[in-house]
């Protein structure tokens, strides 16, 4: 009985890990950011990028469902030197999230880094380009950032996770499947 379930366990593992990880390389390939840009304003650093490849089919119905997307993008700035060790100097999280209203057919995207601003659209490619960028986004005070020294500013976007059903997530404890994200990508500048 034992050596059974162990047998029906390493199949379903087998399975669900070839089926799975094409899927998951599959999306996970044609994610990227791109248009990566460090400026300053008066006061601060700010950044601009926009994500490249970023819906899929799936997430597209999972939307017009009534189910809300959230793209998380993860952001760090590093003082860098030769030959020694980055220092990191800020990270930052934030979201994006994009409703659909089913009854006024209208999307609504949330942009956490503009104090929650939302703004709707009557367009799902309009609402596309809003959840795929970050514009101007405050990274640190100038006044944080010394003249004449190295810097590295990391970006990378988590756009989709999914989880096992309740029943397999304890036989396989580690799997994630699916999951949509980018590499980190990066710039180096100096200040």
């Amino acid at each position: 009985m034992h050596s059974r379930f162990l047998t029906l366990a390493y199949i379903i593992s087998v399975l669900l890990t070839t089926t799975l990880s094409g899927y998951a390389s599959e999306q996970k390939g044609g994610v990227t950011i791109g248009e990566l840009t460090a400026t300053t304003s008066e006061e601060n650093l700010i950044l601009f990028c926009t994500l490249k490849n970023s819906f899929t089919e799936e997430m597209i119905e999972i939307l017009h469902s009534g189910i809300p997307l959230h793209f998380t993008f993860s952001i760090e700035l590093h003082k860098t030197a030769e030959n020694w060790p980055a220092e990191l100097m800020t990270a930052l999280t934030f979201q994006h999230t994009m409703v659909f209203d089913t009854l006024k057919a209208s999307y609504k995207v949330t942009v956490e880094e503009e104090k929650n601003k939302t703004y709707s659209f009557h367009s799902l490619l309009e609402a596309q380009n809003v959840i795929n960028e970050i514009n101007g986004a405050k990274i640190v005070e100038l006044s944080q950032l010394i003249p004449d020294k190295l810097y590295k500013l990391m970006v990378r976007a988590e756009l989709y996770k999914k989880t096992l059903p309740m029943g397999l997530r304890d036989v396989f404890p580690f799997f994630s499947w699916g999951d949509v994200e980018t590499d980190w990508h990066s710039i180096e500048f100096k200040y």
